[in-house]
Formats: C-alpha cells, structure tokens, sequence
C-alpha cells in the first residue's frame, strides 16, 4: 500500500458537520465545544472526514464482533491510523480520531493499557503548579478544558463522573513553609489570576481554615486553585477503552495488546512508511502515531538503525515511586496539596550527561486522596534507567517529607505504615526541554510522535490528542503546535 501523500476529504464548508452521517450547519470549530454528540461523552461535533491517499479511498476492515469486555481483534490488518501505545495518550489519541472523524483506527501495545506512567500516577488535573508563560500552559489549560466537559457530558447522560472516571472537583493546594516561599505564592497567585485562573492566597491561619491537617508554620501560607480536580487513571482509561471499542464492530477499531513492536514497512514507491510490524501482526496505516512513552527513544531507534531516517527522539525515563496507605483514617484531606518545592523538580532542565543525572534524585510532598479512599502520597523523581524496583529507602523519604507537612502521619507506627503500604513505581517520559514532542517526523509526513509528557500525561492527554488529529487531518490546531515540532529538537 504506497503512502505518497495525505490529504482529507471534507465538506466544502468548515462550518458543515455530520450528526448520524446527515450533514449539518455549525458555526463553531471543532475546538468550540458547542454542540453534543451522541457517541460516548463527546460534545465535539462531529466531523465526518475521511483520510485519502491519491484520491482512493482506505480500505476498512470487516466488521469485528465484540463482547464488550474484551479485547478487540481484527481479522483485516488494513486500517488509516495505526497508534502504538495504549497509555492515556495512545488511547485518548485514538478516541478523538473515532469520535472526530470517520477514520478506523488500530491501537498497539507491548502489554496493556496503565502498565506504565499512566497508572502509576496521583491522577490529579492541577493548574495550581503551572507557569502561563510556559510553552505548555496554553495546551494543558485546553486538555482541563475538555476533561472537565467530558465530565459534564458523562453527568448530562445520567451517570455519575466519580464512579466513571474517578473524577473529583478538588481544588489544589501549592504550599510553602517560609517567608520566601509565601512571597513566590504571592507572585503565582497573581500570574495564575491575569491568565484568567481561580486562585487565591491563602495565609497559614487561612489554611488551617480550608486544610486543618497541613501545617505549615507561622510563616508559610499556600496558593488555591479551587476548579482544579483529579481522576483515577484506571477508571478514565478504562471508560475510554469502552468509548473506543464502541466502534469496533463498525469495522473502525481494534486492538493488539502483548505485541511488541518489531519494525516498519516502508513503501519502495513512496518512500513513506506503510505499516507497522508487531510479534504477530503486519497493519497497514496511511498515518502511524507512536505515542510509547518513554520507549519512544529506544523504540524510534530500533526501527530506524536500519534506514537513512536521522531521528533522536530525546525522550528518557524519569522514574517516580508513590506510596498509598490504605484505610488510614485518621487523616483526611479536603483538597489536593503539593509543596513548591515539586515544581523547581519537575521543571529542571539538566544539560549534562545522563551518568550525571542518574545521580539526580528528588522528593516533594504531594498528597491526594483517591476514590477509594486511600491517602496517596508522592512523589520521587530520578533517572535509573528502565528500572521499576521499588526502592524503599525512598519510600521511607517519601513518608518523612509528608509527615513535616502532615504531623497526624507520625503518629503511624512504623510496623503498621510497613502493613498497609502499597507503592506504585511508574516511568515518566522525560523531555530535556521539559515539554512534550507532537507532530510529524521530519521528512515523513505520515509518522507522528506524541510523547515527553513527562509526569504530564494525564493532564495534557486530551489536548495533544485533538492536536495529534487536527496535524493529522490537515485541520488548523485550536493551540499552537510550534513548540511541540520535533523539528529541531529530535533531529
């Protein structure tokens, strides 16, 4: 199947979309959010645009029948879009280009959907810690956006967001401990405030006010974001594998889980790549998104070794412990909190090599409880490679740095903390730059990337996912894509 260009099929008009296949009139653009489907929790309205290659139009694959609770097979292998990786990006990709357009899409994982970052995190969508003048703000301020409606939608439809997505309107707490920290909460409540953000600052009496278990002495205080909300990973991804097995027996998804990826079919007419080889499969695509994590790099390198294609995709692994004691009453908590100190580590850059940043080790306070009830406490970052062991001497530093936050935690013996820990380890995909790669590798207009989201997964899944869709489809990005290019910075 040669691949030499991609062009869309649209309607004449950018205001036409199709409800039910009927086309109809829509002043808004996709990104307006003004009108409501009748697929799974989408309000998008959708555009019927299909994917076309010298004028023909893309094979589909035969229908597929589903159970519902299983994995979907295919018996074609011919699809418009292959996706490798199942993570909240691979998958969110997914759901926006069935929800969007009527293209059939293929998704590929080496295991199963939150065996890595995704489900190893806190789940919170926080705004509280970002910068506005950040190349990232624009696109995880329109990914809380569109959660937030998808969970007005879920609402609308009779079924409860907490149950569906974990989903839980919070508010967050950034916090510090001394005089120097509150003048730098100051100073972010007001960047927060002019790029049209709730937030407030809170002195430490106030604080007590809305959080009685922090502390953070006389001199501290905290700034407040009270929209910020979290989610279960499983939850939000298992609702999105049912949204997008919907659609596998209309011929236009399924899914190949366990199946490493082993190489690229590149096409000796066009030069594009064609297809996707898996440990089982071949699948033909007119786009392929790789969308790894944090095996991107490694993944990108493997299948290029072979080729011309000079590509580094610079993402690596940044590995976090979190730590849940589950049934631990005696603390509750009305918001979720983070110490300022997390946000000088989550944004360090390092230039040096990576034998140097492998000795880079960092802990902050956060702290979330989950929809069940469990008190999570976080987080660790450092680079050790592709290792997920758990290491408990960073436990216990975990631990420690909440206990100063939270003196009800000391009261915890420390056989009974041993007993009723679980630790979650996950491997972040760290950018150099600190902000993720999405668009088309250069000099290959139909191979994609959307990864480097670093511990920003979740909180920017949706927005790179209507991105990844609008580059793909040719359509103008409701933020702009520059920033992401991998132009420049993979190359």
């Amino acid at each position: 199947m040669g691949s030499a260009s991609l062009a869309v099929k649209s309607p004449n008009s950018s205001n036409y979309f199709t409800r039910g296949g009927v086309p109809s009139v829509n002043v808004n653009r996709l990104c307006s959010f003004s009108s409501q489907s009748a697929l799974f929790g989408s309000k998008i309205p959708t555009k019927k645009l299909s994917l076309s290659v010298n004028g023909t139009t893309p094979t589909r694959p035969q229908p597929i029948r589903h159970s519902g609770s299983e994995p979907v097979k295919a018996s074609s292998r011919s699809f418009d879009v292959v996706i490798v990786g199942a993570g909240i990006i691979g998958l969110t990709i997914a759901r926006q280009f069935l929800t969007g357009s009527d293209l059939s899409v293929a998704v590929i994982d080496k295991a199963v959907p939150c065996s890595g970052a995704t489900g190893a995190g806190q789940g919170y969508i926080w705004m509280v810690h970002k910068n506005p003048a950040s190349d990232t703000w624009e696109l995880t301020k329109r990914s809380h956006q569109m959660w937030k409606i998808l969970a007005e939608t879920i609402r609308d439809q009779g079924m409860d967001p907490l149950q569906v997505l974990g989903w839980k309107k919070t508010g967050s707490l950034l916090v510090g401990t001394t005089s120097e920290d509150s003048v730098m909460l100051r100073k972010k409540v007001s960047q927060l405030s002019e790029a049209g953000l709730r937030a407030e600052y809170l002195s430490s009496d106030e604080l007590h006010s809305k959080e009685p278990a922090i502390n953070v002495g006389t001199d501290g205080g905290a700034a407040f974001a009270p929209d910020d909300c979290q989610l279960d990973a499983h939850r939000a991804v298992s609702y999105i594998e049912k949204v997008n097995r919907s659609f596998a027996p209309k011929g236009r998804y399924a899914e190949f889980y366990h199946e490493p990826v082993t190489g690229l079919v590149r096409s000796t007419r066009s030069g594009e790549y064609e297809a996707v080889q898996t440990s089982n499969n071949t699948l033909y695509g007119k786009a392929i998104v790789v969308a790894a994590g944090c095996w991107s790099r490694s993944l990108m390198h493997d299948l290029f070794k072979d080729s011309n294609v000079e590509l580094d995709a610079l993402v690596m692994p940044r590995k976090g412990h979190l730590l849940v004691i589950e049934n631990y009453n005696p603390l509750q908590l009305n918001h979720g909190s983070m110490e300022v100190g997390y946000v000088d580590y989550q944004n360090a850059v390092f230039s040096s090599g990576l034998s140097n940043q492998s000795q880079t080790l960092s802990v902050s306070m956060t702290a979330t409880i989950d929809t069940m009830g469990n008190l999570v406490l976080g987080s660790s970052r450092q680079f050790a490679g592709f290792s997920t062991e758990v290491d408990d001497s960073i436990v216990l530093h975990i631990w420690k740095r909440a206990g100063e936050f939270f003196p009800k935690l000391k009261e915890l013996a420390l056989t009974d903390f041993i007993k009723n820990r679980k630790v979650r380890v996950g491997l972040r995909p760290y950018m150099p730059d600190g902000k993720p790669v999405i668009g088309p590798v250069p000099g290959l207009s139909n191979l994609f990337l959307a990864t480097g989201h670093e511990g920003g997964g979740l909180s920017m899944a949706l927005g790179t996912a209507e991105m990844v869709v609008d580059m793909v489809l040719g359509n103008p990005t409701c933020v702009d894509n520059s920033p992401f290019a991998a132009n420049g910075r993979c190359c």
